[in-house]
């Protein structure tokens, strides 16, 4: 057992565990590429201990004894992340927080609700839907996912449109620094007290400290809902309605725009073949609501949109969370992936040419195919989906990796911003340098440094490597 073990466990006592299934469970999380070494056997290494934190002061005695034993500390949420920000490496201790969960308080007249970090995102939206209230986040990974993660990747949710993504719904949170200090943000609506220090956290990926209470700012339910779908000659040709859309102030929670091999995937007969699937939702106040369908729709059809079967819309609702697993297809043969970035509405179309262009021009390439589902004033994301199976068994990893290299190298390329909601994690630090620029990484390393002086806490993630490897 080493000092730092023994430390550990002289402090927090039976929080901290060491059985080897527990050990291999907090090894990584659910990026492909893990998936794929762990298929091999190629997992690496286990961390020396799980600590099980249950308080802000489990965490804190953590973080301050690994610092004071050099000892790197990986924080694990739900584990559902796919860019690889979890990958323990050697010597390293996990913090869960999965024990760290439940609701503090909650007050609907100030609709607010502070959540402890390791809460399921799905357990957290059913406690507040007791009390007729919503977060309006809804990733697919909802149940998979905890609020600290959410906070840590800088999430977005599938009602992004209306609501906002994750920085637009928390008002305040709970951060344990790398020494052990906790840090508290003020719950007001808004403040001009110099820099805003959620935002320092927000998108962090456990390298700056760990988040343990989240507080959220609620809205009531929606009292009604209404979906409609309308289909147009390609991804091209609706691309321009969509920020239409937007542009003319209209926020349905749901836009969703599929190009033609997507729309023929999941919607089938209810999309005619060659054309691309725009589904929408629209909800609140009975007749707001009606208003921007009937707005919309009308905006839709002078564009050449077609009117859909709204089932298509329903059985969206009932499918968006059902993902087969990575581990399937790799035991074909096959790596496949997400890749999610994000332009300005005039880059869209060009974004979604290159990138497909230049994916289909890999060897083995299944797939490449993508749709945007999150709109905004000024632009949307591209979701990009690739599949593809190498030649050689052997040649699955670096195949991969040249996928995300044409991909990356195509946004940039395009004006594109190279993540929109997973993070970045280890599958786009190499790319980070260019998003940020010079400044901006020398800044972000800067703020690393100050807080985490020794690089402990999940050493490897989001920062640009330096020397050879730094180049993606």
């Amino acid at each position: 057992m080493s000092d730092v073990t023994e430390a550990l466990e002289s402090v927090l006592g039976e929080r901290v565990r060491r059985e080897p299934e527990i050990l291999t469970a907090h090894q990584r999380d659910t990026w492909v590429l893990g998936e794929l070494f762990d298929y091999r056997g190629e997992a690496g290494p286990l961390p020396l201990a799980v600590v099980e934190a249950e308080s802000a002061h489990d965490v804190s005695e953590t973080l301050r004894l690994c610092r004071a034993h050099g000892c790197p500390v990986v924080t694990y949420g739900g584990g559902s992340g796919v860019c690889g920000a979890i990958r323990v490496g050697e010597r390293t201790v996990v913090l869960s927080t999965r024990k760290l969960a439940g609701l503090v308080s909650l007050d609907s007249g100030d609709l607010t609700a502070r959540f402890r970090a390791g809460t399921f995102g799905g357990d957290a939206e059913r406690r507040v839907r007791e009390d007729g209230l919503t977060i309006g986040h809804w990733p697919q990974s909802i149940e998979l996912s905890t609020v600290g993660g959410w906070v840590a990747t800088r999430a977005s949710g599938q009602y992004s449109t209306a609501y906002g993504n994750i920085e637009d719904l928390v008002l305040a949170l709970e951060v344990v620094l790398p020494d052990g200090a906790v840090l508290r943000t003020r719950e007001t609506p808004r403040a001009a007290a110099g820099p805003d220090l959620r935002q320092l956290f927000l998108g962090s990926e456990g390298t700056l400290g760990v988040v343990t209470e989240v507080t959220f700012s609620l809205r009531e339910l929606p009292p009604f809902h209404f979906r409609q779908a309308f289909h147009f000659a390609g991804l091209h040709a609706a691309v321009e309605p969509v920020r239409e859309i937007l542009r003319a102030g209209w926020r349905p929670p749901v836009v969703r725009l599929y190009d033609a091999s997507e729309s023929n995937r999941h919607f089938g007969e209810s999309c005619p073949e060659g054309r691309a699937m725009l589904i929408l939702l629209h909800e609140g106040p009975e007749p707001a609501a009606l208003a921007e369908a009937n707005a919309v729709s009308e905006l839709c059809r002078s564009r050449g949109g077609e009117e859909a079967d709204a089932a298509a819309v329903d059985r969206w609702f009932d499918e968006r969370n059902e993902v087969p697993g990575f581990r399937t297809f790799i035991e074909k043969g096959i790596m496949v992936d997400t890749i999610e970035v994000a332009s300005t509405w005039q880059h869209v179309t060009q974004i979604y040419d290159a990138v497909t262009s230049a994916l289909k021009e890999v060897p083995g390439i299944l797939v490449a195919t993508a749709h945007t589902s999150h709109a905004y004033r000024s632009g949307a994301n591209l979701y990009f989906t690739f599949a593809v199976r190498p030649d050689e068994p052997g040649e699955m990893a670096s195949v991969y990796a040249e996928c995300w290299r044409r991909a990356m190298r195509a946004t940039l390329a395009n004006h594109g911003g190279i993540a929109h909601h997973h993070g970045i994690g280890r599958v786009r630090s190499g790319y980070l340098a260019e998003e940020l620029g010079t400044a901006g990484v020398a800044v972000l390393r800067a703020v690393k440094h100050a807080l985490d002086p020794d690089d402990l806490l999940n050493p490897g993630n989001l920062l640009p490597p330096q020397g050879p490897e730094a180049k993606g």
